[in-house]
């Protein structure tokens, strides 16, 4: 894809992207595929999908309690357990607010570990990055912001994330619908918005604006960004993906870059 050539402007050491399609097939690569990124909170979509395998294995509920009183798997996922970002410390009532949390999600994967007797990020080998192949793909620590992988492991959880194999599509579709809608919140980089709408582990694009992803993607479009300079969407309006890993952490060159190579790619498909 010709709309790829855009990471190559970008001022990052390295970046890698591809595009898959819902059917499973590459549409584009550019750059090292291969070569391994830190995620950041590109971390908290796998993470999630684990989770929701262990909510259909049934180890877990979703709305079972977890978290700080009041909160339950599906606040953790949906980051409205009222956790604070990266204490573990309550700043809300579950449900009230979108606050963005690391600690939720660390709450999230000892709740997992405990519930199943088995360490989270051997729980996400085992559940989610084995059974698809992401063998370069690792979690090193927090299910927040920990994992490390490369293009075309993504790539393969792009796939699934479009043609589920390891999850029912009634369960996938449940993660990628607002859940508690109409709360507000903060999106990191991006300042309060009302509402500030997620999913089960997925933030979903609607109609927020300014946005990581592009003024042309629908406003079912759905997934993550993190930090490190990383991002990870669906967009099913356009029955396809995008994967984009650099190692410059997140900025105003990202703000400017990120949509660009956005539109371009939805324009040409």
């Amino acid at each position: 894809m010709e709309s790829l050539r855009k990471i190559d402007d970008w001022p990052v050491p390295t970046a890698a992207a591809a595009v898959v399609r819902a059917d499973g097939t590459l549409a584009g690569a550019r750059g090292p595929t291969g070569h391994r990124f830190r995620l950041a909170s590109v971390t908290k979509p796998l993470a999630a999908y684990a989770a929701l395998i262990a909510v259909e294995e049934g180890a877990v509920e979703l709305d079972e309690p977890a978290g700080p009183p009041g909160s339950t798997v599906r606040h953790l996922l949906a980051h409205t357990s009222g956790l604070a970002f990266e204490e573990d410390r309550t700043m809300a009532e579950p449900g009230t607010r979108r606050l963005y949390s690391n600690s939720g999600f660390d709450a999230l994967g000892d709740h997992i570990a405990k519930a199943t007797d088995i360490p989270f990020p051997e729980y996400l080998r085992q559940a989610v990055l084995e059974p698809l192949g992401m063998t370069a793909t690792h979690l090193a620590g927090s299910p927040a912001k920990d994992g490390v992988s490369t293009v075309d492991d993504l790539v393969r959880f792009a796939a699934e994330l479009q043609a589920p194999r390891l999850l029912s599509r009634q369960t996938l579709d449940e993660a990628t619908r607002v859940v508690f809608p109409g709360v507000g919140g903060v999106l990191p980089g991006y300042g309060h918005h009302r509402p500030n709408d997620w999913g089960l582990g997925f933030e979903i694009r609607d109609a927020k604006s300014p946005h990581w992803t592009g003024t042309k993607s629908s406003p079912r479009t759905f997934g993550h960004f993190g930090q490190s300079g990383t991002f990870l969407w669906v967009d099913p309006d356009a029955g396809a993906a995008c994967v984009a890993l650099s190692d410059r952490d997140f900025g105003a060159w990202a703000v400017e870059a990120w949509p660009l190579l956005t539109d371009a790619v939805l324009a040409e498909l």
